[in-house]
């Protein structure tokens, strides 16, 4: 079916401006010095050794890794619902703690070492003596790969994607590959992929709407395009983004909006939401309240910072909260 069509694209993600992309960006500095022990980690060992096709060329794991560090946005979340339990992480969203957002709570046996996000301390990434690391979900920096393939086998991005373009489906995907665990990763991804199919199935209404999707930061607006994570989310239930804003895209994930061309954001369906501001602020904006998807009653402002986060998340595990939670708030603006 077009959803699982859909689903198969590359998403296309860049951080011009990184606080956009990042719902609430962690820290680029050490944030907690935790180390789980390296228990055993799951995953076939017969598997091994297994070879990853990246945007650095291929990258060989040659034996079933026991410390692994998880860089890249999401890459922790990845792992931990394989059952595997990184010893260093880095919290692009700035959850605090592990971490992780609520939807992979209590899967730390014990805290991992806090790493920063978008500066790295090698040395400190050494220190954790991993065997593996993940930075499949990353600005694909070449430099960043040269210093971090001293320490150990790096898996990057996949070939064409740009910064922080990889999909959930390829991030399990070579996250799995790389742990042994394959065949879980296949499991997982179908799980999700199903999970879209039956909220599109049961919302029939959503097929063919057009949807603005937009966020506020400081005092700016933007508007995400074709190939953001947020805007495949929405395509695989079935809408479609709006063609006016894709026509404005020049290759971030997202086209800066005036106070004056807020009507840009108006579709069938408008989505809105606030990074580091609250809701309220957005509710009480009389020029976002006169574009016409408001005042049809079609504009859906989100103001659950948990929601938001998963939204934006991009792992398996908040990409399943995020279909929970959201998809009711989709459909009852669209009732409106």
């Amino acid at each position: 079916m077009f959803h699982g069509i859909r689903r198969r694209a590359l998403g296309v993600i860049t951080v011009a401006a990184a606080a956009f992309a990042f719902t609430a960006c962690g820290s680029d500095g050490d944030s907690g010095t935790g180390d789980n022990g390296a228990e055993p980690a799951p995953g076939d060992a017969g598997a091994y050794p297994v070879t990853i096709n990246t945007m650095f060329g291929e990258v060989t794991v040659p034996e079933k890794p026991e410390r692994v560090v998880a860089l890249g946005w999401s890459d922790a979340e990845t792992a931990l619902a394989l059952g595997v339990q990184p010893v260093g992480a880095s919290d692009w969203l700035g959850f605090g703690g592990n971490g992780v957002g609520p939807w992979a709570e209590g899967l730390y046996d014990a805290p991992p070492t806090m790493l920063g996000t978008t500066e790295i301390n090698y040395e400190q990434v050494a220190a954790l003596q991993p065997d593996l690391i993940l930075n499949t979900r990353s600005d694909g920096n070449k430099d960043t790969h040269d210093k971090l393939s001293q320490i150990a086998p790096v898996i990057d991005p996949p070939p064409d994607v740009v910064s922080y373009g990889t999909t959930w489906q390829q991030q399990m995907t070579m996250v799995s590959t790389a742990l042994g665990l394959a065949d879980e990763g296949e499991r997982q991804i179908k799980e999700v992929e199903t999970a879209f199919d039956e909220a599109a199935e049961a919302h029939p209404e959503f097929a063919g709407k057009q949807v603005g999707l937009g966020a506020y930061f400081g005092s700016q607006y933007g508007a995400y395009v074709k190939g953001d994570a947020r805007v495949a989310f929405m395509t695989e239930l079935g809408f479609e983004n709006k063609p006016e804003i894709d026509a404005l895209a020049s290759g971030n994930f997202y086209v800066d909006v005036s106070a004056e061309r807020l009507d840009l954001l108006s579709a069938d369906l408008t989505v809105v939401f606030p990074i580091g501001n609250e809701a309220a602020k957005l509710r009480a904006d009389p020029l976002l309240g006169e574009i016409p998807a408001a005042k049809q009653g079609r504009l859906l402002i989100l103001d659950d910072p948990t929601l938001i986060s998963a939204f934006s998340g991009g792992s398996t595990l908040a990409t399943k909260h995020a279909i929970d939670k959201a998809v009711p708030l989709f459909a009852q603006t669209l009732e409106s």
